[in-house]
């Protein structure tokens, strides 16, 4: 039951986009069709599945104080935490490297669509914020970790396809010149982050 609190709350009530905002700039990039859309997704979901518990093993056995005492106790008052941001974005990296290999490889056609935001993941602020939650929310064991990762890419895949249905059906609606494009999805972002907000019991 906890896990599915941990899994329920992570895409709905602490949503990335509609809650914290995280990732934006590839949200709005690549939600002008559903097809991008859900690829990006399910690429954000894939890398928080892993890199979330990757780097809570990280975390706890070898940067935060005391976690190499199992290589003896000699080393039980050595703090590496300093290192997390720099071992954190390492790992990110390599497993966006991954991602982007097999979607080269399996899916052509998606890889030549997602162009330039599909290595972008790397420096997705949602990504490098998934792992800094773990960290703050402190989870007992890796399937907690993992949960949350599954949850919080699932958050975000839910928002971007969304946003890339309501762009598609409004495209050819009588939208005033200055709202077209960028403007009125970030009106629409705004709209759906409020009735999001109805998670958190607002």
């Amino acid at each position: 039951m906890e896990l599915v609190n941990i899994f329920v709350r992570s895409a709905f009530a602490d949503n990335m986009i509609f809650t914290f905002f995280f990732g934006m700039c590839s949200y709005l990039a690549v939600s002008k069709t559903v097809k991008t859309a859900v690829g990006l997704g399910a690429a954000v979901i894939f890398v928080l599945g892993i890199t979330v518990p990757l780097n809570f093993l990280l975390e706890t056995y070898i940067l935060k104080e005391g976690a190499l005492t199992w290589l003896g106790e000699e080393y039980a008052s050595y703090d590496l935490s300093f290192l997390s941001f720099i071992m954190f974005i390492a790992v990110i990296a390599s497993t966006v490297q991954l991602v982007e290999m097999l979607v080269e490889k399996f899916s052509p056609a998606l890889y030549g669509a997602l162009g330039i935001f599909l290595p972008l993941i790397a420096v997705n602020c949602a990504i490098l914020g998934g792992a800094l939650f773990m960290q703050q929310k402190q989870f007992n064991n890796v399937g907690e970790a993992t949960v949350y990762g599954l949850g919080s890419g699932f958050g975000w895949f839910i928002a971007i396809v969304l946003i890339a249905a309501i762009r598609e059906k409004i495209k050819y609606s009588h939208i005033p010149g200055p709202l077209k494009g960028v403007g009125m999805a970030f009106i629409l972002t705004g709209l759906m982050g409020l009735g999001f907000l109805g998670f958190l019991g607002f």
